[in-house]
């Protein structure tokens, strides 16, 4: 499974307002800069994160985009998904639901115990860690 830069500057922006929880909103000029982010491509993300319900936007001179839970409440996982959909190492992974079907081999695979084990793994280790969690770490390098 390879993610996209929609998945991975999805957390990196994400993580930016994790650093700046608190501080009201944060202007995506300055989280473009900090990120390496382009800040066009930045509004789309913001876009997508806000209809989802993480991210508000407060518009004006003071404007910007702000959490709205705490870091320490929304995982890598939880933007992953947002940002990229389910994860999914292999297609026949996503009929689970039922109402869809990419194989017709789906109920006899052989293989597909192998890669839902791989999709759990990764599920759980996305799962795992926070915004916090990554502020933390930030923290903890600075003190090195």
């Amino acid at each position: 499974m390879k993610l996209s830069t929609k998945g991975r500057y999805g957390v990196a922006a994400m993580y930016d307002l994790a650093l700046h929880y608190g501080q009201g909103a944060i202007s995506l000029k300055s989280v473009a800069q900090r990120q390496g982010i382009s800040e066009h491509y930045l509004e789309q993300l913001m876009g997508t994160l806000r209809k989802a319900g993480f991210v508000k936007s407060v518009r004006g001179a003071q404007g910007g985009y702000s959490l709205t839970k705490e870091p320490a409440q929304i995982s890598v996982g939880d933007i992953i998904r947002i940002m990229e959909g389910p994860i999914a190492p292999v297609d026949c992974l996503l009929a689970d639901d039922g109402s869809r079907t990419f194989c017709s081999r789906v109920n006899i695979c052989v293989t597909r115990g192998v890669w839902a084990k791989v999709r759990d793994s990764i599920t759980s280790v996305l799962d795992s860690i926070t915004l916090a969690d990554l502020c933390n770490e930030e923290k903890g390098q600075g003190d090195e």
